[in-house]
């Protein structure tokens, strides 16, 4: 059974022109029952100085993936999300190539949300592991 309440299409979630998705080449590839999955390339954009895949590039996919499965897993006509914490453990250095990311609801309750992402290399190996805590906040309520 599917948890999306306002589901996108694949099409829609990649029409980011001039976002800082657009900018590090993330591409959102699948969404499932209960996941989101998309993929970043290990590149000029995505590198630290040393030619690995920087830390903060990957929280920046795992973000984007966890907020965009959390936004989608609400009525975003009432509600809105916005990201509250997110912290990653870095377990496996990628210097080429693609790496994917999956992001799971862990937990969707009424005002938050937490999400698991996990992003592997092109072999499937585990190079980042975060856990993104979302608010869920009526729309009005935030000063922005």
């Amino acid at each position: 059974m599917t948890i999306w309440k306002s589901l996108r299409s694949l099409e829609e979630l990649n029409g980011t022109a001039g976002t800082l998705v657009d900018h590090l080449g993330i591409r959102f590839t699948e969404i499932g029952d209960d996941f989101v999955r998309g993929t970043m390339p290990v590149d000029a954009r995505t590198r630290q100085p040393f030619g690995l895949l920087h830390g903060g590039a990957s929280v920046a996919l795992a973000e984007s993936l966890g907020s965009t499965g959390a936004s989608m897993s609400i009525d975003m006509q009432e509600y809105l999300c916005v990201g509250q914490e997110i912290n990653a453990n870095h377990v496996r250095a990628a210097r080429a190539g693609l790496v994917t990311g999956t992001a799971r609801p862990k937990h969707l309750g009424g005002r938050t949300h937490v999400w698991i992402i996990d992003i592997v290399n092109d072999g499937g190996e585990l190079v980042c592991t975060s856990r993104l805590t979302v608010a869920v906040i009526r729309r009005g309520t935030l000063p922005i």
